[in-house]
Order: structure tokens, then C-alpha cells, then sequence
């Protein structure tokens, strides 16, 4: 008679001094909790692959003996078990670990505020994380701050292009120095062409190199000797670089030793065509001050301030820093349908005090195509002193090669 053999595990019904088996299938979990925890079906789960691989090797170790009249039927227990086993972790691996019901209320409320957007929101952040930011006082807000009506209604600045005439004297940088700390302060565009006699010296490119103003530094060629003559041979020549380039913007005769507000560099770029106003000078004898300029209603010249009788036969009573005009005037004749195609250019043939007049009568008519600036010609920006030292040049390279003719001795 066959024996049969009956395949228990080593494994099972073992008992441990503590009363329990290797495996408790009694699952321990704090209750109270918000989650669902699938911890007891996984033990569960555990002890039986443990207690299936606990078969498998006792089996390897042990195998069964065949009977003589029958097969035995365990291998057809093992793959169902096999199968079972598979389908329930399975099953556990698609279902979730922890559940939390305050994130699903969350996504329901964001979902029925935002039904379809594109904005892409900041994660919540704790309290504490809050209070780091504002102790740091940072911000990190990179949205630009701009009003919806100033994204397309840009309007290009006009180009100031300032003319200044200089040359060799004592108080040359300073006067240089002095007027380019003020275009410095003009918002650009803005061009300054400083013109010198003859030759382009070295101490004024130095200058002009330092001021951080885009220049232009020209050299009149000229022959000249007269001091009247050589201002006028100056600005001409600036005027040829400007009609030759096609240089377009406001042009502004600016003399190094005269004195400017901020103000007047702001107010040529409302310029059209021709644009003036009043200058404070010092009278010849030094001892009180005149005004020479228009008289304005609103923008409209209606009247000039002069107080030299000298100057009375002037058609128009303006200093040369006292008037500001359109560059196309000069290589657009058309545009401003101008008689004549002649070039503007100043007279050295006329007396001093006249060549300022003489250039307007080529720009203008008469006051109505002239611009009273500011509205009422109620300010003074710019003065004319006049507190020239003739006869005087500075010292080559700003540098003293001796001392002076006076030496006090240090007691």
C-alpha cells in the first residue's frame, strides 16, 4: 500500500515564546486619522507570499513520491493559489496607499472657480514661509507697472543739436566743463558740435572726451583775425556739417561762457520752425543788468525788449542764445517753401550786434512764423555776462611748466 505523504510547510503552526506567529495577520494602526490605510490587507498579503515560498523550498527540498495508480492533485492547488495570489497584488498595486479628503474638497473648489484658465497660480505657502518674505522685505513680483494707454503711444524725442564756438583762453575748460555738465543732464538725443580755429587742439579733445555728451569736434579754417569774424566763420562752419549730413533736429547757438538753465534744453524740442525767447545780459558798463528778447501774448511775439539805441534799427531784437530753429530749414527749402535755395549762413560783412538779425530775416519773415518760449516769455533761461578776460591763454596741456611771477614764502 502506498504512503502518502502529507507537504506541510516547516514554517507553519510553529510556536514563539511571545504566543504569536511570525506574521501577525492582526494589524496595529492608530486610529483617528484622516487616512485610510491599506495596511492590513497588505500584511495579510505578506504572510501568505511568505508562507507560499516556505512550501515552494520544502518542496525543493523533499519532493513528493509519485503515486503507483493515480497523479496527485496538488500541482492544480498550487497554480490557482498562484494565480489568486497575483490578481490580489494586482489589485492592491492600483489602488492608493493614503487618501486625502481636504485635497479633494481643494481641487473640487479650484475647479468650480477656475472652469477653464491659463493663469498659473503660486502654491499655497505656510504662515511661516510668509513671514520669512517680509522680514527680508524682498519682493518678488516681476509684473511690469505700466498703464494700457502708454504701450503704443510712444512719440520720439526731437535731436538737440547744440553749437558751441570756442578757443584758446584761460578759462576755456572751465567754461567747457561747465556747459557739458549741463547737456549731460538733457535726456537724449542730443549732439554737440564744438568748433575750434585752425586746429584741433588736444586739451579741448580731451575734454570733450571726458563729458560722456555724443560730439562732434570740428575745425574751422578761416583766415581771420577778428574776433567778430571768427564766431560767425564758426558757426557757418557748423552749419555746413549740419546741411552736408542732413542733420535733423532743433539747432541752438550755444556760447561756452553763457549760463543755462535745464529748463531751455527741455523747452527746445516743442520747437516747430522758430523758436525765442528772452535773455538776462549784463549792460557795457557791468553795472546793471538788461533784458533783450520778445514780448509774447500766449506763444505770439508781439513786441521786442531792447534798451541799446544803438540797436534800435535791428529788425529783430534777439541774442545769439536767445533763438532756436529747425535744421530741415537749412536742406529742406521746400518743406518750408522758402523763395530761395540759398544757403543760411551768418554775415561777416555787417557791424557787430547785427549778425543775429541778419540770420533770422533768412529763417523767418516776420513774428508770426516765430514761437514765443515759454507760453507769456515769463522766464529767464540762459544769461550772457560777458566776464571774458581777453588776451589770456591757458597754459599748454593745463599744466604749469614754472611758477608764477609772484611767489609768497611760506613763514
Amino acid at each position: 500500500m502506498a504512503s502518502i505523504r502529507r507537504t506541510l510547510s516547516p514554517y507553519h503552526d510553529r510556536q514563539y515564546q511571545n504566543g504569536g506567529t511570525p506574521f501577525s495577520t492582526t494589524p496595529k494602526h492608530s486610529g483617528g486619522s484622516k487616512y485610510s490605510s491599506p495596511l492590513p490587507a497588505f500584511a495579510a498579503f505578506a504572510v501568505r507570499v511568505r508562507r507560499l515560498i516556505g512550501e515552494l523550498f520544502y518542496l525543493h527540498r523533499h519532493p513528493p513520491r509519485k503515486p503507483h495508480s493515480h497523479h496527485h492533485s496538488w500541482p492544480r492547488t498550487f497554480i490557482y493559489r498562484c494565480f489568486f495570489f497575483f490578481l490580489l497584488g494586482f489589485l492592491l498595486g492600483l489602488s492608493p496607499f493614503g487618501h486625502d479628503h481636504h485635497d479633494d474638497d481643494e481641487a473640487a473648489s479650484i475647479n468650480r472657480n477656475h472652469d477653464f484658465s491659463f493663469e498659473i497660480n503660486p502654491p499655497p505657502q505656510s504662515n511661516r514661509v510668509v513671514d520669512d518674505l517680509k522680514l527680508g522685505e524682498v519682493s518678488f513680483n516681476a509684473k511690469p507697472n505700466f498703464k494700457e494707454s502708454e504701450r503704443f503711444d510712444f512719440v520720439p524725442r526731437k535731436q538737440l543739436i547744440i553749437v558751441t564756438p570756442t578757443y584758446n583762453r584761460a578759462s576755456q575748460a572751465y567754461y567747457l566743463i561747465r556747459l557739458s555738465q549741463v547737456l549731460r543732464l538733457v535726456p537724449p538725443p542730443l549732439l554737440w558740435i564744438v568748433v575750434e580755429m585752425y586746429t584741433a587742439s588736444f586739451e579741448t579733445a580731451e575734454i570733450l572726451r571726458k563729458t560722456g555728451v555724443m560730439y562732434r569736434h570740428l575745425v574751422c579754417v578761416n583766415n581771420s583775425t577778428n574776433v567778430k569774424d571768427r564766431g560767425v566763420h564758426q558757426r557757418n562752419t557748423a552749419l555746413d556739417h549740419i546741411q552736408r549730413h542732413r542733420l535733423d533736429g532743433v539747432v541752438y547757438f550755444a556760447d561756452d561762457d553763457n549760463i543755462y538753465s535745464l529748463h531751455l534744453f527741455h523747452s527746445l524740442r516743442d520747437i516747430s520752425r522758430f523758436g525765442t525767447w528772452p535773455v538776462a545780459m549784463l549792460a557795457q558798463s557791468k553795472n546793471k543788468a538788461i533784458l533783450e528778447g520778445p514780448v509774447c501774448n500766449g506763444s505770439q511775439v508781439i513786441g521786442w525788449h531792447t534798451n541799446e539805441k544803438s540797436k534800435k534799427l535791428r529788425r529783430f531784437h534777439v541774442d545769439m542764445s536767445g533763438f532756436a530753429f529747425n535744421s530741415t530749414i537749412l536742406w529742406d527749402p521746400k518743406r518750408w517753401k522758402r523763395p530761395t535755395s540759398v544757403p543760411i549762413r551768418q554775415l561777416d560783412s555787417v557791424k557787430e550786434g547785427f549778425q543775429e538779425t541778419t540770420f533770422i530775416e533768412q529763417v523767418v519773415e516776420d513774428e508770426s512764423q516765430m514761437e514765443g518760449s515759454p507760453p507769456g516769455c515769463s522766464r529767464i533761461m540762459n544769461w550772457h555776462l560777458h566776464l571774458e578776460a581777453r588776451h589770456f591763454d591757458y597754459p599748454r596741456g593745463w599744466l604749469l611748466q614754472k611758477n608764477l611771477d609772484v611767489v609768497l614764502p611760506i613763514k
